[in-house]
């Protein structure tokens, strides 16, 4: 079902019809989901006079993981209305130009031109981490991804990856950075606590826990800390899915688990943290960096995958070890100093990345294809 088209601006130069496919606002809250609405609010910031945007899914939300829920709303998403009832809708739009930011099946009419979003290579880089279905489906769908007439990489990583493990044609892809307006939120945002307490001290951990987010490496951590008879501040964590990754047993006693939470209190989270640890093993991007600099809070990482893009020389980068992070974890944790410089950089390197630079970029991709 496509939305009603929103125009950003009225000129006597042809008016041309962009459609941006949004299915991920309706199945994620997480990186995807806040890339869609941030380029839609970067174009109406850059509101191009010659453009006008609707926004297209099947809009039915998706969100938690409920089984067989969750299972038959993806089957019907991806095997019923992107092959078969999505061309139809898209025919009917009379649309010029196709921004496909998710990488299910749609059949695009013959003439029309698209430009596909990537992400990242990690279900091909590191299948293990993923569940059968999910990596059937992308290698099935990332073929008809590479059709597309232009190639929006959100990093260098991610277009480098890929060059190297898809093929991909080089001259087809053009790197467009996220962005992130979390700072300027949070000036109008209350934070909030969340309902239960957290202590004043605190490190904080951001992501969904899976495997390849590396939440194990902080778990040897804290358990070699213990040993070693060193202690850690708590560590505080936000995350979709489950109170645990399967299989590890059960966390460290200082670990507070507080399961998926709105923007107000990551917003609460970030400004009382002794430092967002992330110990990712593969990003594309690395959303929850940025955002963490953003609003000052001090980042300890590894320079792994696209994080250097991100982080700039504002993160507090170390070997992905467990003793690495232990040994930043508890100098960060004493020395206010450092936690007041990696603020400070932190905040210049994140004014880098805004989502009306990401629109500006975007734009410019979409016009190399239209010849405005």
């Amino acid at each position: 079902m496509a939305a009603p088209c929103t125009g950003y601006g009225s000129t006597p130069r042809p008016m041309i019809k962009l459609t941006v496919e949004t299915n991920a606002c309706y199945t994620s809250s997480a990186g995807v989901a806040r890339y869609v609405r941030g380029l839609l609010k970067g174009l109406r910031r850059v509101d191009p006079a010659d453009l006008a945007v609707s926004e297209f899914a099947w809009p039915v939300e998706n969100l938690d993981f409920a089984q067989p829920r969750r299972a038959l709303k993806t089957a019907y998403r991806e095997l019923v209305w992107a092959p078969f009832v999505a061309p139809r809708l898209l025919r009917r739009s009379g649309c010029d130009l196709l921004h496909m930011t998710t990488s299910l099946p749609l059949r695009t009419p013959e003439a029309l031109p698209w430009v596909q979003t990537v992400y990242d290579c990690a279900v091909f880089r590191h299948p293990d981490r993923f569940r059968r279905w999910h990596v059937f489906s992308s290698r099935l769908y990332s073929r008809r991804a590479l059709q597309a007439n232009r190639l929006i990489c959100i990093s260098r990583f991610v277009a480098d990856e890929l060059i190297q493990l898809r093929d991909a044609d080089p001259n087809k892809i053009d790197v467009v950075y996220l962005g992130s307006d979390f700072a300027e939120e949070a000036s109008a945002m209350e934070a909030k606590p969340p309902d239960r307490p957290i202590p004043e001290s605190f490190f904080f951990f951001l992501g969904s826990l899976e495997p390849g987010k590396n939440l194990s490496l902080l778990r040897e951590s804290y358990e070699q800390a213990a040993r070693r008879g060193v202690e850690l501040p708590p560590l505080v964590i936000i995350g979709a899915r489950w109170a645990r990754v399967p299989g590890e047993g059960p966390p460290p006693k200082n670990w507070i688990y507080l399961g998926r939470q709105p923007d107000e209190v990551l917003l609460y989270c970030y400004r009382r943290a002794l430092a967002l640890v992330f110990p990712s093993r593969y990003e594309g991007f690395g959303l929850p960096v940025l955002e963490a600099m953003s609003v000052g809070c001090p980042v300890i990482c590894s320079r792994v995958a696209s994080l250097p893009e991100v982080g700039g020389d504002a993160a507090c980068y170390v070997e992905q070890t467990p003793e690495a992070y232990l040994n930043a974890m508890a100098e960060l944790a004493k020395d206010d100093r450092a936690r007041t410089h990696l603020r400070e950089r932190g905040v210049v390197q994140a004014r880098k990345f805004s989502w009306t630079r990401c629109a500006e970029e975007t734009l410019q991709v979409y016009r190399s294809l239209i010849g405005a």
